[in-house]
């Protein structure tokens, strides 16, 4: 029953909210995959029934959102922007007062690297490590399952297996796309396999499988960084760093909706979290809509401690 009446309500969310009456109109960012969908419904369903606003959902992508804030000031609201993949932009809008920093919407952040099966640690430990790897080889069937072309952790992985000599003892497995990649791992895992490759979080697989991610050493900022560009002439060894992923609105709605600037600094989730939620979404075939139904139908523990007390009054009337 409490599943079917936030369904209802979020069928409804462009229907004037019954809730206080003193939020106007607030624009967020919907971006183009599916943890951002995941937050921004959640955020967008917080607002509109805790708060009263008139929440106008916007399409995007992190390009896209960039590049609206800087020439228009909006949207209101961008959930979910990986500050590696803005550039320049994103200091600039930050130098330029456009924006404010609200918080880490995931964390501790977004999560990349090299990864195995655990119970294939469990079984071999020294595969925990690069180290134990490439001196035992056949512990991972002798392969490298690498990222697509095109892709950014393509280029940083290149650089690593140069580093580390890797095409010397074993096969690089250079995947077409995302979906073989995944498939690659899923069907490993559930055929009890050896598997090593890239892959990163927050995604359904993750969700899925029981996976660890080996240890590559420390991160150095300034090797990965070199590591991102293809013509490195002298790769070298460093791990990946945590992703910071943030949520930021514009200092006109902090000016404006300081409540809602306050509720959205205290959305975050975490990323075993997000992971749970992509893998239930999956394996359901549900929509962002639907996880978001699922996040705060059995998380209400972790959401009532975002929002004010006058906001979790009015949202009881959905969720109990």
């Amino acid at each position: 029953m409490k599943k079917l009446t936030l369904a209802l309500t979020f069928g409804a969310l462009a229907a004037p909210a019954i809730a206080q009456a003193d939020c106007g109109k607030v624009s967020i960012s919907e971006m183009d995959w599916a943890s951002a969908q995941i937050i921004t419904r959640t955020s967008a369903f917080l607002m509109e029934q805790g708060y009263g606003c008139d929440v106008d959902i916007i399409p995007s992508a992190t390009t896209t959102a960039v590049a609206s804030l800087a020439e228009n000031g909006e949207p209101d609201i961008v959930t979910e922007l990986w500050e590696n993949s803005t550039g320049d932009a994103f200091a600039k809008l930050l130098e330029s007062g456009v924006i404010t920093p609200l918080t880490d919407v995931i964390t501790p952040g977004a999560v990349e690297g090299w990864w195995v099966p655990t119970s294939l640690i469990e079984e071999h430990p020294e595969v925990a490590t690069i180290e134990g790897i490439l001196a035992n080889p056949e512990l991972v069937d002798g392969r490298f399952n690498n990222c697509p072309d095109g892709w950014g952790c393509r280029i940083v992985s290149d650089n690593l297996i140069e580093a580390l000599n890797m095409r010397d003892t074993m096969d690089i497995f250079d995947h077409g796309s995302g979906e073989t990649l995944g498939a690659s791992l899923a069907s490993a895992v559930e055929n009890d396999e050896p598997w090593l490759g890239y892959y990163w979080g927050p995604t359904a697989v993750l969700g899925k499988y029981d996976m660890t991610r080996i240890d590559l050493g420390e991160v150095d900022t300034e090797i990965h960084t070199a590591n991102q560009n293809a013509d490195n002439e002298n790769p070298a060894v460093s791990d990946f760093p945590v992703g910071t992923v943030l949520t930021v609105a514009t200092s006109d709605l902090a000016e404006r909706e300081p409540e809602i600037v306050e509720l959205m600094s205290n959305v975050s989730f975490e990323v075993d979290t997000l992971n749970m939620l992509l893998a239930w979404s999956d394996e359901n075939g549900a929509s962002s809509e639907e996880a978001a139904v699922y996040f705060l139908t059995n998380y209400a523990d972790t959401w009532s401690d975002w929002v004010s007390d006058a906001a979790r009054e009015e949202l009881a009337a959905f969720i109990e």
